[in-house]
């Protein structure tokens, strides 16, 4: 049985860099203490009540997924800005571009019942564009309640960043996430993973945060889930991460649409919005 590298907060960056280009996924323990674990779930629990259950085998008909959650969640946005897992986005992506940005967010709950989900790239999102010698994205998963074999914890295939497009695992070649709340799993979209099946009569909460290069595309569009009205209540620095800063020179700067005669911002940075 393949198994995944489990690290302390406390590790060198330089070890879990190591670990994430071997394996392309890593667990780190201990990372959020209980009151931020009883505040996240508190936050999440009206949006989870209400939320539907997914439509097809992918998204999960016994899973709950919500969405927006720098705008929702206040501990969410303490988790976003983890030095940890902000230090291995550096690290890893980068010498990809000079720079990242928050990519997507999401509380996923697995329910009773649920099958485990294909295995899958996250890299797909931007189809075959992109060469593989190119990392787009790190991706983290918390454990807000435990993760278990039996109750859906990630399937992770370590070291499959590097197989070819089409193999896929034999069963002793997957991993499993099994962590305790406060925890982290923290991998590439280049390895192969997916949710687990949930065999127990729990649902398995984890929040999902991920970071891609500051010149992609987001798979979750800050701007609307998080607009400027939200934005301007937030750091200066999580603000940069969702993508209200320039990348370089020149990507994400903004003219105001004002009228003729009229004077504003022209070829700005999206910082003067909060001056």
């Amino acid at each position: 049985m393949t198994d995944l590298t489990y690290l302390q907060a406390s590790a060198r960056r330089e070890d879990l860099l190591a670990v994430l280009e071997r394996d392309a996924a890593v667990i780190v323990e201990g990372l959020l203490s209980q009151t931020q674990l009883t505040a996240i779930k508190q936050e999440l629990a009206p949006y989870l009540a209400t939320t539907s259950t997914g439509r097809n085998d992918f998204s999960g008909y016994a899973t709950k997924r919500v969405g927006a959650l720098i705008a929702r969640s206040p501990t969410s946005r303490e988790l976003a800005l983890n030095d940890v897992v902000n230090h291995a986005c550096v690290d890893f992506l980068g010498p990809h571009g000079d720079g990242y940005q928050l990519h997507f967010t999401q509380a996923v709950s697995i329910g009773p019942g649920e099958t485990a989900q294909q295995l899958h790239r996250d890299r797909g999102v931007w189809g075959g564009a992109i060469p593989r010698r190119i990392e787009t994205q790190l991706s983290t998963i918390w454990a807000i309640s435990e993760f278990t074999k039996e109750n859906g914890a990630t399937q992770v295939v370590p070291g499959s960043q590097s197989w070819e497009k089409d193999r896929r695992p034999q069963p002793d070649e997957i991993a499993y996430a099994e962590m305790e709340p406060g925890s982290v799993l923290i991998y590439s979209g280049t390895v192969l993973h997916g949710g687990g099946e949930n065999q127990t009569d729990d649902r398995r909460l984890g929040v999902l945060i991920h970071y891609t290069l500051n010149w992609l595309r987001q798979e979750e569009n800050q701007y609307l889930s998080c607009p400027v009205e939200v934005a301007r209540t937030l750091t200066p620095e999580l603000r940069a991460l969702i993508g209200y800063s320039q990348g370089g020179p020149v990507l994400g700067f903004y003219s105001a649409p004002l009228g003729p005669g009229e004077n504003g911002p022209e070829l700005a940075d999206p910082e003067t919005l909060f001056r």
